[in-house]
């Protein structure tokens, strides 16, 4: 194995915090806009988010913003609450772990540019090779494109390569679709398909897997 490749969000770092935060000041601002109550906003911000689950649009939340005519910048929430970015205890001792032993590292994120600023925030950026985001290729995981695309950049071939994610549509089956290998981090410890390679709930399990393919 030549090269490791990690989905970003809830697989290396969660922004569940920063989104519960500021959820709350979204239905305000479109409850005041439409004139409406506080749970009508809620629901018809929410209903608009989950009607675009895993499209081009549903990954990007300046995209819902401008869809109410709010103005807010994800980009500007990012900068101004970075301690609400949340990196899970076992990246930093998996990532010094694989940078010591020599694999080439990458990011496949389905999110935006600022995925970027993400990774600048917690302080992540400069572990890895390539960070390949949907706005590089103008599509979003499983798409293949975006997978050859990174392992062009990294100058390996699939069968050399591991992703690893949290996700078994986007992040395992597009992988396993242009002959990588596969892994599904399952921290939330939910029902799984046997579809992945391996299946693990941290990333601490890595080392054992890698060493296994040695």
């Amino acid at each position: 194995m030549e090269a490791i490749l990690f989905d970003l969000d809830e697989t290396l770092l969660t922004e569940k915090p920063l989104v519960a935060f500021f959820l709350p000041q979204i239905y305000e601002k479109i409850a005041k806009k439409l004139g409406i109550d506080r749970e009508s906003a809620r629901i018809r911000f929410l209903r608009e988010v989950m009607s675009r689950k895993n499209t081009y649009e549903w990954h990007d939340w300046n995209f819902f913003f401008r869809l109410f005519n709010l103005d807010l910048r994800y980009e500007e929430l990012l900068t101004a609450y970075p301690h609400k970015i949340r990196v899970f205890p076992d990246v930093i001792p998996t990532l010094e772990w694989l940078k010591e032993e020599g694999y080439r590292l990458g990011i496949i994120t389905s999110g935006p540019k600022y995925q970027r600023l993400k990774l600048r925030i917690a302080k992540l950026d400069n572990y890895f090779d390539v960070i390949v985001t949907r706005d590089d290729l103008k599509t979003v995981k499983p798409d293949p494109k975006i997978f050859l695309y990174a392992l062009e950049k990294l100058k390996v071939e699939p069968d050399e390569a591991m992703m690893i994610g949290d996700s078994l549509e986007q992040d395992v089956y597009g992988a396993k679709s242009v002959g990588m290998v596969t892994v599904w981090i399952n921290r939330s410890n939910d029902k799984g398909y046997n579809f992945a390679d391996y299946e693990i709930r941290t990333l601490h399990e890595l080392r054992k897997i890698l060493e296994g393919l040695e």
